[in-house]
């Protein structure tokens, strides 16, 4: 595969947009594949930097929030600073942009590594939320499913210690806070079973359901090229489109910044600001039928 980087400040700046939207009209179904970086606009900081490191303590582990009911109280009493950032959150022209290219007929599919639920709320239609969604709490024994304002409302009521406190928002509804004693923090169970409630989210360790997976791959089987938008790709169940689209045969053109864990397999790499490729589309694509 051919293979170049455009990025501000150099001969291709001016051409970013034809660049883009040459790819995207050669290869008009597109299984589109988006991270982080499409929403830190919107206010929900990214884990990682430019680089592809850690900006930031990894997250709770998901054998540590089954197994100990200290991590728990950390993980909840953080979530009433974190989750109304995300609650608060709305979508963005990098949404809206992605929105755009579902009108007008090139996107097959696309899969989002964010749980945040903000391509919905832009009016993007075909949408797999590869790592689970932030707005819905699961009953760990009995599935049943909770709204995750109510979850949080309950545990701020029995909690007003907690809600004094001020902390940085941090990914997926965290909080950077720390020095804190959790332990009074009091834990809201399912009310039907008693069962250990969490986000509806694959927290890291823990694997994305195989059928999510399937449902993706056979949209990637059916789709022209991949366009990566706004990831890094160094988690493995983003990752593995990648791998499989180049054993497919299938281009990839990632539009993020910084660095990737699959510079070596795409096809066309644009590094800068997403929005300034995204925003000029509207006039330089035309509607599919």
């Amino acid at each position: 595969m051919s293979f170049f980087v455009a990025c501000p400040g150099n001969d291709y700046t001016t051409a970013m947009p034809e660049q883009l939207s040459r790819f995207i009209q050669n290869y008009p179904r597109l299984f589109i594949l988006t991270g982080a970086g499409c929403s830190t606009a919107s206010g929900i900081p990214a884990y990682r930097d430019q680089n592809g490191c850690w900006q930031r303590p990894p997250p709770v582990q998901h054998k540590d929030f089954m197994t100990s009911n200290t991590t728990r109280q950390r993980f909840w009493a953080r979530s009433l600073i974190g989750w109304p950032v995300m609650a608060r959150a709305r979508p963005n022209a990098v949404h809206q942009g992605l929105q755009l290219l579902e009108q007008k007929g090139y996107c097959q599919q696309l899969v989002t590594q964010n749980v945040d639920r903000l391509h919905q709320q832009a009016g993007q239609q075909r949408v797999i939320d590869l790592h689970g969604r932030s707005d819905r709490v699961r009953c760990m024994s009995c599935d049943r499913l909770y709204d995750r304002n109510r979850i949080h409302q309950q545990m701020l009521d029995n909690n007003h210690y907690y809600a004094n406190f001020t902390a940085a928002a941090a990914p997926d509804g965290d909080a950077d806070l720390e020095h804190v004693d959790f332990s009074r923090f009091q834990v809201t169970d399912c009310e039907d079973c008693g069962g250990l409630l969490k986000p509806d989210v694959i927290f890291f360790g823990d694997n994305v359901p195989k059928e999510r997976v399937f449902q993706a791959l056979d949209s990637l089987q059916k789709a022209d090229a991949m366009l990566v938008v706004g990831s890094s790709l160094m988690v493995y169940s983003g990752y593995r489109f990648c791998k499989r689209a180049t054993q497919m045969n299938k281009p990839i053109l990632a539009l993020t910044r910084g660095k990737t864990r699959a510079d070596d397999m795409l096809s066309l790499k644009l590094d800068g600001e997403i929005t300034d490729y995204l925003n000029p589309l509207a006039n330089l694509l035309t509607a599919r039928d």
